[in-house]
């Protein structure tokens, strides 16, 4: 691998520099740094902005002052705009940096990797024919494209398979060379385990392990964001507990953190806690490259990410969880949101983190009861994706996290990468979530979610059964998986219950408003069998009161 040489990733606009260019930032321990950041934060406007205000020449002058400045740089990993090195001069001030390899895709790939996307102003000359104009594009800048030697198609290639192509490129094909797609990466108490989760708008990095906290500021640096204010959302236990440990070691870092609180509990997770929150950023000078951080459980984690998709139109996110629960589930995804008195996440969004930190230690000071109802999540992805970590929990409930949380956060990044948007096989990890949301709003939210959910998995079981779809020995595995955890399989079981005997048309009255229904029909997570799981339409009100009645009493 050459010494301090900048590695520069150009090409056309969806053929992967961005995505690629973090993923290989990680690999290699470097700084990335996306070029229409820097013109945005330089110009105090954005791309499409900078067009629509002062024109494509003054955008293209601007650009190239940055490329002379991330020349005079070392050690970089660069992502450029589309446009850049079509200017020979731009190509000739970076290629003495660095290498330049130029990324390409057909025009189809490409327009279905930004087929979402709505800041793309040379595109929006087409709006009713982009596949025609990415096709015009492509033609009038083919000839500075393939001026460049380092070439690589991405169509059809997974992220891992382009850095690697990249770092063959890079190191002349010496493949002992080029890095583990999850390398180690140093914490301050040992390796931390590097988990890449793929999504239609890049690529981001999930490090795990003890210590991985105070590695906060150097993810920040390998995303490109570098000494800039950093909002930290919590509420004032978590605060209390690991705020001052984050916020020196982000200083030590060159970053210059403020702390957000917010009340704890499910019923604080509202929009007038959202339009107090961004008030609070706004009074604080938040700007557009401001990350906004989670640090809590997935009261926070819902709540800092809604803010962080919806201020300033999208800032920045980070997720530090502090619970079982939120490293399990919350933590990957994008899902966000907050709740309305009909039911819970009714308003929310996709916002992609540009990173998560689990830090395993910071289990230490969560009382036994909410471990205990974090194991909920870990159990129900044993279920539906692992066998291994099912086996390990039911014969060894007792083994540390450390030993099996990164296991558990990847069956979700798998069934996540395929589904990113919630279209299809994601639905199966709501396994029980219908019934739990019912139960959680019915009973004002005096159960926790976790707790819920366990209960939630037995419901849905039970259904399955009387649906024919699952054998009674399959429920028994799940059953006695969840009480050899120490989960709740009724709600009796559970200390804070209310007493909901008798409620069971309440409950279901309560499912109405589950935001997983396809308009006025449920739709249920059954299970045929471990690591079977599937999606039903509703299967008609006696076998889900049957479920509910199993439950309670």
């Amino acid at each position: 691998m050459p010494g301090n040489g900048n590695i520069i990733l150009t090409g056309f606009m969806g053929t992967g520099k961005t995505t690629a260019g973090k993923a290989l930032a990680v690999r290699l321990d470097r700084r990335f740094q996306d070029m229409d950041d820097l013109i945005e934060e330089g110009a105090g406007l954005t791309v499409p902005e900078i067009f629509t205000i002062h024109g494509e020449t003054r955008f293209r002058d601007i650009e190239s002052q940055v490329c002379r400045d991330v020349a005079a740089r070392s050690d970089l990993i660069v992502a450029t705009g589309g446009g850049a090195l079509v200017n020979p001069e731009n190509h000739r001030v970076l290629a003495e940096s660095g290498t330049v390899i130029c990324l390409s895709a057909t025009p189809e790939q490409i327009l279905e990797r930004i087929r979402n996307e709505t800041h793309r102003p040379l595109l929006d000359l087409a709006p009713d024919n982009r596949l025609a104009r990415i096709r015009a594009l492509l033609a009038e800048r083919d000839e500075r494209y393939s001026s460049i030697p380092l070439q690589i198609d991405t169509t059809d290639l997974t992220v891992d398979q382009i850095v690697d192509r990249i770092l063959t490129l890079v190191s002349d094909g010496t493949e002992a060379e080029v890095p583990s797609p999850h390398p180690a990466v140093p914490g301050t108490n040992g390796s931390l385990q590097v988990l890449a989760v793929d999504n239609p708008e890049g690529s981001y990095p999930i490090w795990t392990g003890s210590g991985a906290l105070a590695a906060t500021g150097r993810l920040l640096r390998q995303c490109g964001l570098e000494g800039v204010k950093v909002a930290v959302l919590s509420n004032p236990d978590i605060e209390s507990l690991h705020a001052a440990g984050l916020v020196d070691a982000l200083r030590a870092d060159g970053f210059d953190p403020w702390v957000f609180t917010m009340p704890e509990g499910e019923q604080h997770k509202t929009l007038e806690t959202a339009r107090r929150l961004y008030s609070d950023l706004l009074a604080a000078g938040m700007d557009r490259r401001s990350p906004v951080l989670a640090l809590g459980g997935g009261v926070v984690t819902d709540t800092a990410g809604f803010v962080a998709a919806t201020y300033l139109r999208g800032v920045p996110y980070v997720v530090a969880p502090t619970t079982l629960l939120a490293m399990v589930d919350s933590s990957v995804g994008a899902k966000c949101g907050v709740d309305l008195p009909e039911g819970k996440n009714l308003i929310g969004a996709f916002k992609q983190p540009v990173g998560v930190l689990l830090d395993p230690d910071l289990l230490d000071t969560l009382p036994p009861a909410e471990l205990r109802a974090g194991m909920a999540e870990v159990a129900k992805h044993a279920i539906l994706g692992d066998e291994h970590l099912f086996e390990m929990l039911m014969h060894a409930p007792a083994t540390p996290a450390a030993d099996w949380l990164a296991a558990a956060v990847q069956v979700k990044i798998d069934v996540v990468e395929e589904d990113p948007l919630e279209q299809g096989r994601r639905a199966i990890l709501n396994f029980g979530h219908t019934f739990a949301h019912a139960l959680e709003q019915v009973s004002q939210y005096t159960i926790r979610h976790g707790e819920a959910v366990a209960v939630g998995m037995m419901a849905a079981t039970h259904l399955s059964v009387q649906a024919g779809l699952c054998s009674p020995s399959t429920a028994q595995r799940v059953r006695s998986l969840l009480t050899g955890l120490g989960l709740p399989v009724r709600v009796d079981d559970i200390n804070s219950a209310p007493d909901l005997s008798g409620r069971a048309g309440d409950l279901l009255a309560a499912m109405g408003t589950d935001k997983k229904r396809r308009g006025a029909v449920l739709r249920f997570v059954v299970i045929e069998d471990l690591q079977q799981l599937t999606v039903i339409p509703n299967p008609g009100d006696e076998l889900v009161l049957s479920a509910w009645e199993h439950i309670l009493n």
